[in-house]
């Protein structure tokens, strides 16, 4: 690849889900630099994964595309079994696949059905996925699990959207911390936790949220999918190997809530 490329992965398989995304795509990218071999996992948007695989490709690695509906239990099933018998085997499994409730079609959604959507995919996908992945890791001997949490769900946040988000990741963060001493001590599961980041909902919010978003973050501006990405890289290298059961806030620290605008 090119000449920042490192060789800290080197040998590695790796699974990104949701990499159609902004954040799933810059972990991608950057795991695929650091040298390993990258499948991309899409849903809806499986173009824009094959484009990423592309490009990755073009710069010298490995990379592959491919579609499932984590929303469906027996979707999880068959594509980790899929993938399974593409690869071989799987060094690196990122649950990155989450539902966009906050743009498009969605948006519109009430709350109890933009719940039930984030409960399917980014719940209880996470956890199908993760357990099936585990137990074939640890048969292996090695592993490195990541998945995505919220940092406010840890301290809460006003309005539909914190509490939806708040549920949902807050119990992707609790399982992550349980599924570590299940798989522990072949098996290393961890949890990245943004805050405020600028993917597509943070590039069409008004400025309330543009203001809201700087002034949480001690380092006074939004995070960006990089920013996520080099966090999950460290905790599923080898750098990290005496990190499991942990949930990294990546926000640039939190500062404090700002004024609830009260029509969220």
């Amino acid at each position: 690849m090119n000449s920042t490329q490192f060789d800290l992965l080197t040998g590695q398989t790796a699974v990104v889900t949701g990499a159609s995304g902004g954040i799933g795509r810059a972990i991608a990218r950057l795991l695929a630099n650091h040298g390993a071999r990258v499948l991309l996992h899409a849903c809806s948007r499986l173009s824009v994964a094959e484009q990423l695989a592309t490009e990755i490709r073009a710069a010298g690695g490995v990379a592959t595309a491919m579609a499932a509906d984590v929303a469906c239990p027996d979707n999880c099933a068959q594509f980790v079994e899929r993938v399974w018998n593409d690869l071989e085997r799987v060094d690196i499994w990122v649950n990155n696949a989450g539902a966009d409730v906050l743009t498009g079609e969605a948006a519109q959604l009430g709350f109890q059905a933009k719940l039930h959507r984030l409960w399917q995919v980014d719940v209880q996908g996470t956890i199908l996925l993760s357990r099936d992945v585990g137990q074939r890791m640890r048969q292996m001997g090695s592993g490195a699990i990541l998945n995505i949490g919220w940092d406010q769900a840890a301290t809460g946040m006003e309005g539909d959207s914190g509490e939806m988000f708040a549920a949902t990741k807050g119990a992707i963060m609790a399982f992550t911390r349980s599924l570590a001493r299940s798989l522990a001590p072949q098996v290393r599961v961890n949890c990245v936790a943004p805050g405020w980041i600028r993917t597509s909902w943070g590039e069409q919010a008004d400025e309330y949220w543009q203001r809201r978003a700087t002034t949480e973050s001690l380092r006074g501006r939004w995070g960006l999918p990089e920013d996520v990405a080099r966090a999950a890289l460290y905790l599923v290298s080898p750098a990290a190997d005496f990190v499991t059961g942990h949930v990294l806030p990546v926000n640039g620290g939190l500062a404090g809530a700002a004024p609830p605008r009260g029509d969220n």
